[in-house]
Parts: C-alpha cells; sequence; structure tokens
C-alpha cells in the first residue's frame, strides 16, 4: 500500500505542475477564446438535463500593451429549446456589478433584465455563478483539488493517455478518494487536459453512492469544445447593444 500511495503522490504532484503552467499560461498569453460549453449539474438534489452554451470570454488584462480590460463574458444557449437564444452579458465592475440578461427560449423570449450574478433567480439554474465560468476557473478548481489532495493517504490518482475528447487527444487524470469520509466533498473526479493546447477542456465529479448496490452519483460535468485562442474580443462583444446580439437595445441596466 506505502508504494502504491507514493505512485499516486508523484502523479499527484506531476498534475498539479502541469495545472500551474496552464493556468500561469492563462494568465500572460491567452487574453481571449470562443467556445462551446456543454454543462450538466445536479442542483438541490436533482440532476439537470443537459445544456449547451456559445461562450466569450476576455480574461482581465492591464498592461501597457493591451490596456485595462476586466473580466468579460457573453454567452448564448444552444440548447435546450425552452433556453434557446437566451444571451447573458457580464463585465466585471460594470452596470453595478450585475449581469444583463435576455430570456429566450420559447416563453417571453425578448424580456430583458439584469441580475446580480449570485442572486436567488440567478443560481436557480447553475451551481455556480457566471463569474466563475471558462476554462481558466477550471484550471484553478484542478489546482486546488491538487493542493488539497497532496499528502492524503486516502486518495488515489490515475494518469491515463490517449483518452479523447470530440476526437482530440487528452490526457485524463483521475482523483479517487478510496474510504468515505466526512470531510470530503466527491467521491472521485476526473478531468482531461487536452494535449496540443495544455489546458483542461473536461471535468466531471461524483459523488458517493447511495448505497453499495447503486453507481455514484454525478454531481457535475463540464466539456468544452470548439476552443478558438486569442481571437481578438474587443468591449463591442460584450456591449448588449451589439448588432448581432437580440438583447432589447433601449434597455438600460
Amino acid at each position: 500500500m506505502k508504494a502504491e500511495e507514493s505512485s499516486s503522490q508523484i502523479a499527484l504532484a506531476s498534475v498539479l505542475q502541469r495545472a500551474e503552467a496552464a493556468y500561469q499560461r492563462m494568465a500572460t498569453e491567452i487574453h481571449d477564446y470562443t467556445c462551446i460549453l456543454t454543462k450538466r449539474e445536479r442542483i438541490d438534489g436533482r440532476m439537470q438535463g443537459p445544456e449547451t452554451i456559445y461562450l466569450k470570454v476576455r480574461h482581465h488584462q492591464s498592461s501597457s500593451a493591451l490596456g485595462e480590460h476586466p473580466f468579460s463574458v457573453y454567452l448564448r444557449f444552444l440548447r435546450p429549446a425552452t433556453l434557446r437564444d437566451r444571451e447573458v452579458l457580464y463585465v466585471q465592475g460594470r452596470h453595478d456589478g450585475r449581469m444583463i440578461v435576455r430570456n429566450g427560449g420559447t416563453v417571453l423570449p425578448f424580456v430583458t433584465t439584469s441580475l446580480p450574478p449570485d442572486s436567488a433567480a440567478a443560481m436557480q439554474e447553475s451551481r455556480y455563478p457566471i463569474t466563475e465560468i471558462g476554462v481558466k476557473t477550471l484550471t484553478r478548481r484542478l489546482i486546488e483539488v491538487g493542493q488539497e489532495k497532496l499528502g492524503d493517504d486516502n486518495c488515489e490518482v490515475r494518469v491515463v493517455p490517449g483518452a479523447r475528447i470530440n476526437g482530440r487527444y487528452c490526457t485524463m487524470i483521475q482523483v479517487e478518494h478510496r474510504e468515505r469520509r466526512e470531510y470530503q466533498d466527491f467521491h472521485f473526479v476526473r478531468v482531461f487536459i487536452d494535449d496540443q493546447l495544455e489546458l483542461p477542456v473536461y471535468y466531471v465529479a461524483y459523488d458517493w453512492p447511495r448505497d453499495e448496490e447503486s453507481p455514484s452519483v454525478l454531481l457535475e460535468e463540464y466539456t468544452y469544445t470548439d476552443i478558438q485562442l486569442n481571437v481578438g474580443l474587443n468591449d463591442r462583444d460584450f456591449d448588449h447593444r451589439n448588432e448581432n446580439y437580440l438583447f432589447l437595445k433601449s434597455y438600460v441596466p
């Protein structure tokens, strides 16, 4: 068992080093990106259906070359039909910290309003606020898990090359607790790191099974595909008056 524990800790340290390098790269080299996010989440004990979202993200930038740009997010729901064309826009430090939302879907689709990201209304259909969305947050989460589990003798780590997400080669990393203990917030998590992008593109977390005969319980799953880095997003991409968006243009946040 000691050799197995040592092997897991070595693997975890390697994963942590890789994740920290990816996070540093996003801070210095990746200014913005577009992608497709597919997510499934368990909210208040109930598993939600899959949602597919087109996403634009601009990281916070403060430099003489790039100027000052706050963290900015635009998203448009593609599926399911009940949410199709819902749009959400958030720019850190603007609109009194509120996000602008166009309802979309099949009921009152053109209603445009604004909400605090962590308000009860905003969190009804999501485990995390929009301020936590994106690959950078996913990388930070991987780092936090890795740092927490270093030295944990109840933790087993597997690193498996050759996995695929949407046809792209990835390295699969699984962090699993051998025995259930009160302080643990998951049974196991899996993260896929894109071998070419060197970024995490898939994350799934499972809770412990309800009993010995049941499977582990899915908590959350996020898949990032069609990632396009440094596409040159600008302020217009995060303005609800953009002619390519469906927000009510006369709306004043």
